[in-house]
């Protein structure tokens, strides 16, 4: 069988030096490059097609979760398994939401990081021991809290879901934008999430992104709830 190909991303030169060094000594791994930042990893991705893409989910200054998403939707036979420093379920559950296949904690042994890389190569889910407990009690709760919800904030959720702006949504719903984005705050905050991509993501792993036909006649301009 031919070995599987990965492309290691990290902004610290010794870390990829290190991590081709390791993966070099398991004759079913090779690596086909390296990069330092997004844009590196995105061309090197497409380039050289590998089926691993093992890679830091910051990237010096840049924010490492749009770059999976990048990446997925750039090669998407590439499988990304995340390695980080960050074990906290929020910036896991980020990291998975945007396409990564497993999750690796910055220090784990050099037979799990190995065997990581075999499982996702292989179609699995791989997350770190030491994690694993982390990400089932933060699903556990968001499970919990998004029942929580209002209707009226399961709907909002739900057409924000759908590409719809706040003025869109607030028109069609005949309240104010002020409102739509007032119960998209207050349903970020029961769920623990920051910002517009994040609910977004949430609807679309929860079931409340849906076709909608848009929408009833405008009911005025009233501010109601």
């Amino acid at each position: 069988m031919s070995a599987t190909r990965v492309l290691i991303v990290d902004d610290h030169v010794v870390v990829r030096d290190g991590l081709r060094l390791l993966l070099e000594q398991q004759p079913d791994l090779q690596v086909v490059g390296e990069a330092g930042t997004a844009s590196e990893a995105i061309e090197q991705a497409a380039s050289l097609l590998p089926q691993v893409i093992l890679m830091d989910i910051g990237l010096g200054a840049e924010d490492g979760v749009p770059v999976i998403a990048a990446l997925r939707s750039r090669v998407p036979s590439a499988r990304v398994l995340v390695l980080s420093m960050f074990a906290d379920g929020e910036t896991v559950r980020q990291a998975l939401l945007a396409g990564a296949a497993g999750y690796v904690v910055k220090g784990a042994g050099a037979g799990e990081l190995v065997a990581a890389i075999r499982a996702v190569a292989d179609g699995s889910t791989f997350l770190h021991s030491s994690i694993a407990g982390v990400v089932l009690d933060d699903g556990l709760r968001w499970l919990r809290d998004g029942a929580t919800l209002t209707p009226r904030e399961r709907e909002v959720l739900s057409l924000l879901a759908a590409g719809r702006s706040a003025e869109i949504i607030g028109r069609g719903l005949g309240i104010s934008t002020h409102t739509v984005r007032r119960h998209l705050a207050n349903t970020a905050q029961k769920l623990g999430l920051h910002g517009s991509r994040a609910l977004v993501h949430y609807a679309e792993q929860h079931g409340f992104a849906r076709p909608m036909s848009f929408l009833s006649p405008v009911r005025g301009a009233g501010d109601g709830s």
